[in-house]
């Protein structure tokens, strides 16, 4: 199926931030008391924006992050991304085969938009993405999985649901595409097939997707 709109989610998809936000996450949650680790933390808040974070520690524990929890958690991730993060191998080549071929397409990501920003130049996709191919759970408020924010970006992108698919390397990615209406290219990196159920297509490397969109 030819689409009118690729939704690109960004971490995991478009830039190898996990392991790094991850491994931050984990140890952040453990020096603050709440024991973490980086197979934690991928389970439980891959994808997810920042307030199912503060929501689940406190429905667990009954005790809530510190005010600057944000604040703190972000510096230290854009400290890393700047000396460590790189592009997922093979996305840069999907992009620029995508703008060729004329195929519209955007990010929406449950990140803020200044993540999003400093981990595109910090990977060097910044020239892929103006301002309006940008979307953040920040403009919807709800972030995945709600379906929310990939309503809103194909409402901006001006293309109807059911003609949208989704690139998504998370359950809670894959469960808000799904419940928009869209289709869903399932990334396996690091995400095994099984959690991403739900999905219509499965693909494990970026030359695999750009067959998947033709």
């Amino acid at each position: 199926m030819r689409y009118d709109l690729v939704i690109f989610d960004n971490d995991g998809v478009l830039v190898d931030s996990e392991p790094i936000s991850n491994r931050l996450l984990a140890e952040y949650l453990t020096e603050l008391g709440h024991p973490t680790t980086y197979e934690d933390s991928i389970r439980d808040y891959m994808g997810s924006a920042m307030h199912r974070i503060h929501d689940l520690i406190e429905e667990r524990t009954g005790q809530r992050l510190p005010a600057d929890f944000d604040d703190v958690f972000h510096a230290r991730v854009f400290a890393a991304f700047e000396r460590e993060l790189k592009a997922v191998e093979g996305a840069a080549d999907v992009l620029e085969r995508l703008a060729g071929d004329g195929v519209p397409y955007c990010v929406a990501s449950s990140g803020s938009h200044e993540r999003i920003r400093v981990g595109h130049r910090a990977a060097g996709l910044d020239r892929w993405f103006e301002d309006g191919r940008i979307f953040s759970s920040q403009d919807v408020g709800r972030g995945k999985p709600a379906p929310d924010l990939f309503l809103y970006a194909a409402e901006r992108m001006g293309v109807a649901p059911e003609r949208c698919v989704v690139v998504e390397d998370s359950p809670l990615g894959v469960q808000a595409a799904v419940a928009a209406g869209m289709d869903v290219c399932g990334f396996t990196a690091m995400t095994p097939a099984g959690r991403l159920a739900g999905a219509n297509q499965l693909f494990s490397d970026m030359e695999e997707l750009a067959r998947l969109l033709v």
